[in-house]
């Protein structure tokens, strides 16, 4: 593939990890419909008594849309929250870069929406590879977070009778996102801040910014606190309670190069789950279709064009390779291929994202992708070839149809944003888009209660990997992350904290002071490398390689290559890497170092569970399983589970959840 690999020495698959036994959700009723569990569970959890939950103090970490409505929730019940963010406001946590929209039942359409529908197409949309109770439970929960929303003065879109708008996502056949303009997350975050502001003011919410988790202190088995770096000062403190829980989003940033902002990372997650919390199905991340091609070397995140440009723009690539170069608006209809609209005839432009980036992507690999070539490798022959990557994504037919004002009423920002970025004009000539790192369906495992395998430790939102599966649907985050912070978390924690509150940990407890000395000793050891080679540069160096070799299509071979190469690259990082500064100040070099370290650690585990996971499955598409018209092709005999890992420090330990459906039936995924 290129001279490193040939370089580097590649161990049998069986030399990366070691099976465990199995473990099962045990939380979830057992004997009752999938549309009663949810009921059935509330029913029989313990609860916590108004006097009670002032004793009881709950660290939740992250002030998105899954933290930020947690911890509003929770302050609104009476417990003592203590919030930390590593923004400086709540109101900067990524939630806020959401565009398109949120998902829910409601079928103010007419369309013949229903909770069971919204249910069914997300686990097809995760290639059935998510776990049916969490999914329909979402489902369910979904109607109410509309009301909740609306209730605190989300102003989403409204049509001419005054009910609220609805427009079209990938992988459904009915309108059932809510939306507000192109800024859906910004105006449903303001709404989690306004709530979470309300309980800060009234006592019941302590809020800690600037303030970054770099430990779980565990004691006895069970969660008991956070060590956290100040990031304006340094100093380091020990913060602890009755129970923990993470809401910090996804790993895309471990791409270098993602939709994510700067600072998202899994540090928090990955402390975690070298801890004893089991990270699940880490392979599964998701390449969204819609994103704005790279554009130079110097670049350090992508911008995405939100999945609702689909439902009036039509994607296509010229037919013939020598078009490529032309001006598209000189390209005659007849020479244009809108080929998602002729692979996909029941769905169109708006077939699930891991299948719109895979056609774009085999589009471009037959030379016929649009904008700037760029020199690259070809993996399959090794040869250095110029290619272009980007489809054109084209309104003239929208803006004939409905009018420019029309178009811009609806996309108005989001056209802005692309002329600002590119220097092009959207409503003149198409947008070119390119699939990009944006969302990661792993995430840390947890069972029905939203618990990991670390008692009185949960994860919320994108930090867990519980309710999408292989793929996640569109409009489909902010309906997890806001269902497990307003309805599901305060639900089941109850059941959990009616045995607090726990003994006080003191401050010279050898749990604190075990996990204070453990993050000092990796500040200290950082500061005293000294190399010769930036955090940044290391960074960019592993984005390559996840990218190029556990991106949009794995190999065993490429795997393999990529697990080694990893190792090396991290080896390297703790003998050369350059920290300057020191802890005591405002320090972002540490910061970076630290989310890298993590990053080259993950980063290996991804590859290790997508070498182990020898099927295609929704984002995950290894190209030895494939049909014949290349489609992702899954094994269900053999691979109907989630794989939830354990950290060892050396080969992981495979945990098997498998995964059963009463509800649906499987079948191979089908968009034609």
């Amino acid at each position: 593939m290129d001279s490193l690999m040939t370089t580097t020495k590649i161990a049998p698959a069986a030399d990366f990890w070691t099976v465990g036994a199995d473990i099962e959700d045990t939380k979830a009723p057992k004997g009752v419909p999938v549309q009663e569990k949810w009921s059935e569970h509330k029913a029989h959890v313990r609860l916590v008594n108004p006097a009670n939950r002032r004793k009881l103090t709950v660290i939740i970490v992250g002030t998105g849309l899954a933290g930020g409505a947690a911890a509003a929730t929770l302050g609104e019940a009476g417990y003592n929250v203590q919030n930390f963010c590593y923004q400086d406001s709540p109101r900067r946590a990524h939630s806020i870069a959401a565009q398109g929209g949120i998902n829910a039942a409601k079928n103010y359409k007419n369309d013949n929406d229903s909770t069971f529908r919204l249910f069914y197409d997300t686990v097809k949309g995760g290639d059935y590879r998510a776990r049916e109770t969490n999914v329909y439970r979402l489902a369910e929960v979904s109607a109410n977070i509309i009301d909740q929303c609306v209730a605190q003065g989300v102003p989403f879109a409204r049509e001419y009778g005054g009910l609220l708008d609805n427009r079209s996502f990938g992988g459904v056949q009915v309108q059932r996102t809510f939306y507000a303009r192109g800024q859906t997350g910004q105006q449903l975050l303001i709404g989690a801040y306004q709530s979470l502001e309300r309980q800060v003011a009234a006592g019941t919410v302590t809020m800690h910014t600037r303030h970054e988790m770099l430990e779980v202190i565990l004691k006895d088995g069970k969660a008991r606190g956070i060590v956290t770096r100040d990031m304006v000062t340094g100093k380091i403190e020990a913060w602890t309670g009755d129970a923990v829980v993470l809401a910090t989003g996804g790993y895309g940033n471990v791409f270098f190069l993602s939709t994510n902002a700067m600072g998202c990372n899994n540090t928090a997650a990955w402390r975690a789950h070298r801890k004893g919390a089991y990270f699940g199905n880490p392979c599964y991340t998701q390449i969204h279709p819609t994103c704005i091609p790279v554009h130079g070397t110097s670049q350090s995140k992508l911008t995405l064009m939100s999945e609702s440009l689909r439902n009036d723009g039509r994607i296509w690539v010229p037919k013939r390779a020598e078009d490529c170069g032309k001006d598209p608006r000189q390209i005659a209809e007849e020479d244009r291929d809108y080929y998602l609209e002729r692979i996909y005839p029941a769905f169109g432009n708006l077939v699930p994202r891991d299948i719109a980036s895979r056609q774009a992507k085999n589009m471009c690999d037959e030379g016929r992708g649009v904008g700037p070539k760029v020199a690259e490798t070809d993996h399959h022959t090794g040869e250095t070839v110029m290619r272009s990557r980007g489809v054109y994504l084209d309104f003239a037919d929208a803006i004939g149809r409905l009018g420019k004002k029309a178009v811009e009423a609806k996309y108005g920002n989001l056209f802005d944003m692309y002329a600002q970025i590119t220097g092009e004009n959207p409503y003149e000539t198409p947008m070119r888009i390119y699939p990009a790192v944006h969302y990661t369906m792993g995430g840390i495992w947890v069972d029905y209660d939203l618990m990991t395998s670390i008692e009185g430790l949960y994860a919320c939102g994108e930090a867990n990997f519980s309710d999408h599966g292989a793929n996640r649907l569109g409009a489909s985050a902010l309906m997890q992350g806001l269902a497990d912070g307003y309805w599901v978390l305060p639900n089941t924690i109850n059941d959990y904290l009616a045995d607090a509150p726990f003994p006080k940990l003191a401050a010279d407890d050898p749990a604190v002071v075990e996990a204070l000395a453990s993050v000092q000793q990796r500040i200290d050891k950082l500061l005293s490398i000294n190399g010769n080679r930036t955090v940044d540069d290391f960074h960019r160096a592993l984005g390559h390689i996840m990218w190029e070799y556990c991106g949009m299509e794995r190999t065993e071979e490429g795997l393999k290559y990529a697990i080694g190469a990893i190792q090396k690259l991290r080896e390297e990082f703790w003998t050369n890497v350059k920290v300057t500064g020191v802890n005591e100040d405002f320090n972002q070099t540490l910061e970076r170092a630290g989310r890298v370290a993590d990053f080259l650690e993950l980063g290996e585990l991804m590859c290790v569970d997508a070498l182990h996971r020898r099927e295609s499955c929704g984002g995950h598409f290894r190209a030895e399983s494939q049909t014949e018209d290349g489609e992702a092709l899954r094994h269900d005999d053999e691979y109907l589970y989630v794989a939830a890992w354990e950290y060892t420090g050396t080969k992981p330990i495979l945990h098997k959840e498998p995964l059963v459906y009463e509800a649906i039936e499987l079948k191979q995924r089908s968009y034609k």
